[in-house]
């Protein structure tokens, strides 16, 4: 972590709400005292569910396509809807580019066709409620990456580039992460474990293990996205992991 003291309440680096956002620049975020989380314990180990995330999503980020499609089997195993899956394959194209993402749709597909042939039924789950005619996407994406981060983001990346500024806010935030399909500590663990798996990003890696805390993961628990990175033979992957989030507890008041 490079030398930065944690932001006192409503205090917010300009670097570090850039980093925040996964795009590399500065120190990893400083939480706000006051940021909601959701209410979990901090022994509560991941469901089966949110550990069948991990090695989807960093299949689909390193293009191994015969793991992504062990990993696609056993997540739909274990209750991942059909939906949510698909959900965690798009998402991903924001952070690991479209040709992995497009790959790992259409290895689901061979894996939903595989599975429809021995007779299995898959839930098709839910797909996200439609956005309302005539909804400020760029309001919605601004509050919704305010809420993720712990504050307004701004910097001069920002002055020298607004575009990537809109396409962030508006795209990333807006219409991906407002998509109700998919909690939002699912996408973050989906976020964390495709970073974790892809060398050279791990100073985005850092910033979200900090916004997937935010949100309510745990340090326990992301020790196990470690340990489930490991397992799946994503070593390398599960190292990065551990490293990041130890990093960040070492600036952490305790």
């Amino acid at each position: 972590m490079s030398n930065t003291t944690p932001a006192r309440r409503g205090s917010f680096s300009a670097l570090a709400m850039i980093a925040a956002i996964a795009l590399g620049v500065g120190s990893p975020i400083a939480v706000p005292a006051d940021q909601e989380r959701a209410p979990m314990s901090s022994d509560q180990a991941l469901s089966a569910k949110q550990r069948s995330i991990v090695p989807i999503a960093a299949a689909t980020a390193s293009g191994e396509m015969s793991q992504l499609h062990l990993a696609l089997d056993r997540g739909l195993d274990v209750g991942l809807t059909v939906s949510e899956a698909k959900e965690i394959l798009v998402q991903l194209y924001a952070y690991a580019g479209f040709p992995r993402s497009l790959n790992a749709l259409g290895e689901m597909m061979k894996v939903l066709d595989a599975r429809k042939q021995r007779g299995v039924r898959d839930s098709a789950g839910r797909e996200p409620t439609a956005v309302p005619a005539g909804s400020d996407v760029l309001a919605a994406g601004t509050a919704n990456q305010t809420k993720l981060v712990g504050g307004p983001v701004k910097g001069p990346l920002f002055d020298f580039a607004p575009a990537i500024d809109d396409f962030l806010k508006r795209h990333l935030f807006g219409d991906i992460f407002g998509r109700d399909n998919l909690d939002w500590q699912s996408r973050e663990l989906a976020t964390v474990s495709a970073l974790a798996a892809m060398p050279g990003v791990e100073s985005q890696l850092l910033s979200h293990v900090v916004i997937s805390m935010n949100v309510g993961v745990t340090a326990a628990q992301l020790r196990e996205v470690a340990q489930v990175l490991a397992e799946a033979g994503q070593a390398d992957a599960a190292a990065r992991t551990r490293t990041a989030l130890e990093k960040h507890l070492a600036g952490t008041p305790r």
